[in-house]
């Protein structure tokens, strides 16, 4: 079964994609166009992304001085993702745009991190950078840098973190004091003179666009010349490389804006990672230092604003996590096949007369392929899934709308932290398969685990997405969006429960459903936040799983219903793989959930002198 056949099932199949064509927005689509989409994206991942993604590796890039050099065949990537058009898939038709629904934007987008997720100039930042302006910036911000950066002629980033602060937001530095009396006059936002410096940004310096868009964090000093404390204080700024006019033409002026170092990271080194500094005087502009930048929203309102961009960035973290442990799956299922060591054991022994046999007929290394495409093939459905509840949101009744709304409130963190640990899990146990073949270069399958382990920290690291799991999704509005999952997660168990072959299953997932409101509640009975909190990483773990069974669960009861009508060996397939999760994974949980009901607190009271 091919990544491609897994994405048309999942889209098709279980999702029921082209059902879309009935909402207004999407009536101009069909099941041609949405295919003609997902073939030039699978085509040109496969041309200019899938050959150079070792060289994006070996190649890392560099700085003169002046310029940072990256080798052609990025450039080529880029150029070629732009002219793709699916920097504005998702956009309307007025600006470009395909109004293609999300789940198939997503989809068509997760051939390019399949391929090679450090190349292409980071197209998800791009676009992710340009929705939040959309959202939020003022029509003159949107005409001028987030159609430019939908078209491709801009690049964009996010520029949150700090050298001190990592992903402590409420700490950052970077102050934004207004330009001139006449500040609040400038047709393309207030502006403001920006000092500071942010780190891990990626694409924060290239030449592969005429500009780089900034979206950077930083805090409006009160009277006092202080800065607020918290992230009440905390605003957003467009912050161009080089400045731009109200028509969106470039002034020759280059920003205060400085590649202070670069990152040499694990993997992931395709893309250029950055330390930049904000207004330390290297490029003067306009009679001074500081870096100009243009307020977006109100003053105070940055964080709200940016998380509108770190959502989104969340569920494509999830899904690149998801491509690259496939792609990693693939290859050790190929090397699997073709690779002869062994020979079977019979009553007798082995008889080494006999020819060895291929390595994928040894039932550990089918436990390894099956876990790994359990996991991946998993994490994609989720993806996709959470995709769907987008289009639900942006396109379905008011109703249906806020429903989606709060389901995804309640999935993105396991959208993003979830593949990042299983599908990395994934690439180890693709390198187990190759054996010492894997551990070397001349495979793949380290550059994807090395790729892959990136995906645990960016973007909100795991015990950050536990905290706010277990902080603050599962008892929000009195434990209303946990309720709507569980009604969910029973609307699929009942189903299951009349498919003999899907019955044991689904009361596997009905204890493990119950066993995670016990623990919930169990994690809160004292409603004091430290000891609710100090397990909430496990408590990740075993929601993550009971949601992943969810939806296999799911995808099966579709898969079943298919059988004798498609393709046998891709929906049996897809039931081992259920049946793989139910019997190996699932039981899991209970391990996780009994430090967290009991309120465990061995990590908690560790003293530091005892490590």
């Amino acid at each position: 079964m091919t990544y491609r056949q897994t994405t048309d099932f999942l889209l098709y199949d279980w999702l029921a994609v082209e059902s879309l064509r009935s909402r207004p927005r999407f009536a101009d689509h069909s099941r041609e166009t949405f295919d003609s989409v997902l073939d030039t994206c699978e085509r040109i991942a496969r041309e200019k992304f899938a050959p150079f993604n070792r060289i994006a590796d070996t190649e890392e890039p560099w700085f003169d001085g002046e310029t940072l050099h990256l080798p052609e065949s990025s450039h080529a990537a880029a150029r070629a993702y732009v002219e793709s058009g699916m920097l504005a898939a998702a956009q309307d038709y007025e600006i470009g745009g395909m109004q293609l629904p999300c789940v198939v934007e997503m989809a068509a987008n997760s051939f390019f991190s399949k391929a090679g997720i450090g190349l292409g100039g980071g197209g998800m930042l791009t676009s992710g950078n340009a929705n939040l302006l959309m959202a939020h910036g003022t029509a003159v911000q949107r005409e001028v840098f987030a159609k430019n950066e939908f078209a491709g002629r801009f690049f964009g980033t996010m520029c949150l973190s700090e050298p001190q602060a990592g992903s402590s937001l409420s700490d950052v530095a970077t102050r934004a004091t207004p330009d001139g009396a006449d500040f609040e006059a400038d047709p393309l936002g207030p502006r403001y003179r920006l000092r500071g410096n942010k780190m891990w940004i990626s694409n924060g310096e290239h030449e592969l666009a005429e500009n780089i868009v900034h979206l950077v964090l930083a805090k409006i000093p009160g009277a006092d010349g202080k800065l607020v404390p918290g992230v009440k204080g905390i605003s957003l700024f467009i912050v161009p490389k080089k400045l731009v006019n109200a028509e969106g033409e470039l002034t020759g002026e280059r920003n205060d804006v400085a590649l202070a170092g670069l990152n040499h990271k694990l993997g992931y080194r395709g893309m250029p990672n950055t330390l930049l500094n904000f207004g330390e005087g290297k490029y003067p502009v306009r009679g001074g230092s500081g870096a100009i930048g243009y307020l977006v929203g109100q003053p105070g309102d940055g964080l709200r604003s940016m998380f509108h961009m770190m959502n989104e960035a969340r569920i494509a973290v999830g899904l690149g996590a998801a491509t690259l442990g496939y792609a990693g799956y693939e290859a050790s299922l190929d090397y699997a096949k073709s690779r002869p060591q062994g020979r079977p054991t019979g009553p007798g022994g082995k008889d080494a007369t006999r020819p060895q046999i291929p390595i994928i007929r040894h039932a550990d290394v089918k436990r390894m392929l099956l876990a790994q495409k359990s996991y991946c093939e998993g994490a994609l459905a989720l993806a996709f899934y959470c995709a769907r509840l987008v289009d639900e949101q942006h396109s379905g009744t008011p109703e249906a709308s806020a429903e989606a709304a709060l389901l995804l409130e309640m999935l993105t963190p396991i959208a993003k932290s979830w593949p990042s640990e299983w599908c990395l899990e994934a690439n180890s146990l693709a390198i187990q398969v190759l054996g010492g073949y894997g551990y070397t270069r001349d495979f793949p399958v380290e550059q994807y685990w090395r790729d892959n382990r990136l995906n645990m920290i960016h973007e909100g690291t795991h015990g950050i997405q536990a905290l706010d799991l277990l902080g603050r999704k599962v008892v929000m509005d009195g434990g209303k969006g946990l309720a709507l999952l569980a009604r969910k997660i029973n609307q699929t168990v009942e189903r299951s429960l009349h498919v003999s072959e899907l019955a044991e299953h689904a009361n596997a997932l009905a204890a493990a459903l119950k066993a995670l409101g016990h623990a919930t509640r169990a994690a809160w009975a004292n409603a004091d936040p430290e000891e609710a909190l100090a397990n909430a990483t496990p408590y990740l773990q075993a929601f993550g799983h009971t949601v992943i069974a969810w939806i296999w669960l799911d995808v099966a009861l579709r898969a079943q219903a298919l059988l004798g009508r498609g393709s046998d060996d891709t929906l049996r397939g897809m039931l081992a793989a259920t049946h793989f999760f139910f019997h190996y994974e699932l039981p899991r949980v209970p391990a996780w959930l009994r430090v967290v009901e009991t309120r465990d607190d061995t990590c908690r009271t560790m003293n530091e002198a005892w490590f």
